[in-house]
């Protein structure tokens, strides 16, 4: 898959027969942008020309919310692999600045669906806006289409027990540690994924040693212990217990995600891997003492251990 940030950088001659086109911000890529995704791949290879997912870097409500924004999902590239695991060919992710933010809905239809990305078919959900101030609507889309030659597929909302799913749906089971409501609504585990940093040794001084990554998130979507299971490295998934938070014990501020893996010592420091997270344990607590960390810890591991053997069974 191509990554692309500017439109002046498009592969113009593999978009010479058109392109199929689906626009979002695709925080988390739950069930409803699964079905977005599906139907432009499959229209796409149907018509033979190329799959566009267009989306934003910063997310708009990061924005327009900028002293307290929405808790991100997945990082940038988070997205970019998830997107290339599905068969998409082109991510089209430009900046969300002020020029983006300006323009007109008709300037958004002409200037960058059918002159920059070639849209032969547009795929949005059944709640799409865009342009400024959100003017811009399935209306507009469809009024616009016959003479611009493209043509518009809206898709229905995926929904559960009767809400529809959406990422607010999914950041609100996250934040209440309803880690299991976030899978079904995700179709998969909630992932965090990133670099192993060298940290301050704590974990490997109480005798819990762990697989640090900086989260890289201004707000993270989970908070607390929860039972997971490490991917990316050699021998397959791997089960552990993790931390996310900014250890208070020891008067931290930094968030950080730590892993301690279970039965496994080895050097893994810049490895990239994947965290999966199975089930919620507890909050973050202040103990009164290290000892009194330590026990919890074991049995935070315990917990971890059987909660992740029975989902194995």
């Amino acid at each position: 898959m191509r990554l692309v940030r500017h439109l002046s950088d498009l592969p113009y001659a593999e978009l010479e027969h058109g392109s199929v086109v689906t626009i979002g911000t695709f925080d988390g890529l739950h069930l409803g942008h699964q079905k977005l995704l599906d139907r432009v791949i499959c229209s796409a290879a149907d018509k033979g020309i190329a799959s566009i997912v267009m989306s934003f870097e910063p997310m708009p409500g990061e924005f327009f919310a900028a002293e307290q924004p929405p808790a991100r999902l997945m990082r940038m590239g988070e997205k970019f692999q998830e997107l290339a695991s599905r068969g998409i060919d082109i991510f089209y992710c430009p900046n969300f600045g002020l020029a983006m933010r300006q323009i007109s809905a008709a300037d958004f239809i002409r200037r960058i669906l059918v002159h920059g990305l070639a849209t032969r078919h547009l795929v949005v959900g059944d709640d799409f806006h865009f342009a400024r101030h959100r003017e811009g609507g399935i209306e507009e889309l469809c009024g616009a289409s016959v003479a611009l030659g493209y043509e518009v597929e809206q898709v229905p909302s995926v929904t559960v027990d009767g809400i529809r799913i959406s990422s607010t749906l999914v950041r609100e089971a996250l934040a209440g540690g309803e880690v299991e409501q976030a899978t079904a609504l995700l179709g998969r585990p909630y992932r965090m994924s990133g670099k192993i940093i060298e940290g301050e040794k704590l974990g490997r001084t109480l005798g819990f040693p762990t697989a640090n990554v900086d989260l890289r998130r201004r707000q993270s979507a989970v908070m607390g212990v929860f039972a997971v299971r490490v991917q990316g490295l050699p021998g397959g998934a791997k089960d552990a217990v993790a931390s996310v938070g900014t250890r208070p014990t020891f008067d931290g501020t930094k968030p950080l995600l730590e892993a301690h893996i279970f039965d496994f010592d080895e050097d893994i420091y810049g490895e990239h891997i994947h965290v999966d997270f199975i089930a919620y344990l507890r909050s973050q607590i202040k103990f009164d003492d290290v000892d009194e960390l330590v026990a919890q810890m074991h049995c935070d591991a315990d917990n971890a251990r059987s909660i992740l053997a029975a989902d194995a069974a």
